[in-house]
């Protein structure tokens, strides 16, 4: 190419070499742009595989964590199913008993932790439960001690169907309102009722077996078959119930005893029931005089507000020769006892009650009052007075009247 030496010319050529020196620049600084973008790109692209692979991590573990989860909630239901928990619990109660008696002889100052009792409980499953009661007596056991230790309850309990179950071993008997219910929070006086000790000789626990169910929402029953008293013929405790418990040790099983309760609750704050004991032979010795024994008992446990009422009777048939002979044929209690709640912790009472039975010292009335403090629901402080009058003449010495104070507690 050729040029010519021409102003227009030389200005053509110097207008071509900006042009390609500013295309050569721009090149440049094209390539530097590029170089950047890529190299933002390829940051971009490193920090999305890391998050790939957090996020692959990540699912990895939440898939460990749900199979956990599904493991711990397998379980659960498995253990819904077939619960397992033992349970503790008990009572105890200290009295002080000041009784002054028409004869000194029979004057009473005494204290003493009357009972200190332990249940145990177990749960097996859904439909299998153990329960257990073991009780001191008199705070201290063995050779020459006043007290006792004693299994009062060991048995299983079967659920048949809703509402309706069974139970096996060692039982405490369904009669009278304290021989299944006596923990101190939960009734008036220092000490039990006569009724329900001397009559109804609670507690009262014997072995066998036994069904009970409901009736509605209004009823329910129990029917158990169980070992029997081994009531003596002679001797200063002849006739006596209380003095037959064998207390299922090592007893004499020749012959047992059926019992029978219906119970009403139809009624709001009303608990009443029946309740019919028949002992195949109380001594369990042939021929002996004492033949068979059947009890009936009846009881209304009513509260409405701050107002209740206990009414009980209780009454024992028995026949045989020796028996009818001493007069022990026929032994009856009852009582009546209102009481009045002034507030939830402080509850006043009045109780008489009415005994007839074997032993010339247990046939009586008393009169008594007293009042019950409840600092918790599961805590009592109880004071009562107490006036006993015997009804044969040789037994006035007997006669008493006095006060006594407790402490009782169940957890």
């Amino acid at each position: 190419m050729r040029f010519t030496n021409k102003p227009g010319s030389l200005l053509s050529v110097i207008t071509l070499v900006c042009f390609l020196a500013s295309s050569n620049i721009y090149a440049q600084d094209s390539n530097a742009e590029l170089l950047a973008k890529l190299e933002f790109l390829q940051q971009q692209i490193d920090e999305l595989k890391q998050q790939l692979e957090k996020t692959q991590t990540q699912a990895v573990e939440t898939d460990a964590k749900v199979e956990a989860v599904a493991e711990v909630m397998e379980a659960g239901s498995l253990q819904a199913a077939a619960p397992r928990k033992t349970t503790i619990a008990g009572y105890g109660e200290l009295h002080y008993n000041n009784l002054s008696a028409q004869d000194p002889a029979h004057d009473v100052d005494m204290i003493d932790f009357h009972r200190f009792v332990l249940f145990f409980g177990h749960q097996f499953n859904d439909k299998t439960r153990f329960y257990s009661e073991f009780e001191l007596e008199h705070s201290l056991a063995g050779d020459g001690a006043p007290g006792e230790v004693e299994l009062e309850q060991a048995f299983i309990e079967f659920d048949l169907r809703p509402g309706l179950h069974s139970r096996a071993g060692l039982f405490l008997l369904p009669v009278g309102l304290l021989n299944e219910t006596h923990e101190p929070p939960t009734f008036y006086g220092v000490e039990r009722n006569n009724v329900e000790s001397i009559i109804v000789p609670s507690t009262w626990w014997e072995a066998g077996a036994g069904i009970n169910g409901r009736l509605g929402s209004d009823w329910d029953w129990v029917v158990a078959a169980s070992s029997g008293l081994q009531m003596e013929t002679s001797g200063s405790d002849a006739f006596r119930v209380r003095s037959g418990r064998q207390k299922v040790a090592k007893a004499l099983a020749s012959d047992g005893a059926i019992t029978g309760r219906l119970r009403y609750m139809g009624i709001s704050g009303l608990q009443a029931a029946v309740t019919v004991h028949y002992q195949f032979d109380p001594s369990q010795i042939a021929n002996d005089g004492l033949d068979d024994g059947t009890l009936v008992e009846a009881h209304i446990d009513y509260r409405r507000g701050r107002f209740g009422l206990r009414v009980l009777y209780a009454h024992w048939e028995f026949s045989g020769d020796a028996v009818e002979a001493a007069g022990a044929d026929r032994q009856t209690g009852w009582y009546i006892e209102p009481s009045y709640r002034l507030n939830k912790k402080l509850g006043f009472y009045t109780r008489y009650e009415e005994v007839e039975a074997a032993r010339d010292r247990d046939q009586f009335s008393q009169w008594e009052l007293g009042l019950n403090w409840w600092p918790s629901d599961n805590v009592v402080v109880k004071f009562d007075y107490r006036d006993r009058n015997h009804d044969l003449a040789g037994e006035r010495g007997r006669n008493f009247t006095g006060i006594d104070l407790g402490l009782g507690y169940s957890f």
